[in-house]
């Protein structure tokens, strides 16, 4: 079946940098695009980034365009978060998810989830 495994994340000081991992199995994973999104508490899950199926189109929100890169390795399975720069308001769970297709910001267009990682940033 499908799993999408997050890893990587844990507590940084604002400005500090962490790289997110999220292995994927189950299926044909480069037929499938990416996705970064993250949940702060007492707030809504909220798209992060996405990369397509061979990486050649990537894009990220406005609120972490230029601190953050996603990133994936086809052999590897695996997609990446690189996050630098960070910022209490960064703290949140962060998930991967996938869709078959291109690179979507929609939530309801992905069709597996991850369990998410937790970041935190001390101010």
């Amino acid at each position: 079946q499908v799993q999408l495994v997050e890893s990587g994340g844990g507590l940084v000081q604002a400005g500090g940098s962490l790289r997110l991992s999220c292995a994927a199995s189950g299926f044909i994973f480069s037929d499938y695009a990416m996705g970064w999104f993250r949940q702060a508490p007492g707030k809504e899950r909220e798209f992060v980034g996405t990369i397509s199926r061979g990486g050649g189109v990537r894009y990220c929100a406005d609120s972490v365009k230029g601190r953050f890169t996603i990133s994936r390795d086809n052999a590897k399975n695996t997609v990446y978060l690189e996050m630098n720069r960070l910022k209490f308001e960064d703290t949140a769970v962060y998930y991967c998810a996938t869709r078959r297709g291109g690179t979507s910001s929609q939530q309801h267009e992905y069709n597996y989830w991850g369990q998410g990682t937790q970041v935190t940033v001390s101010s």
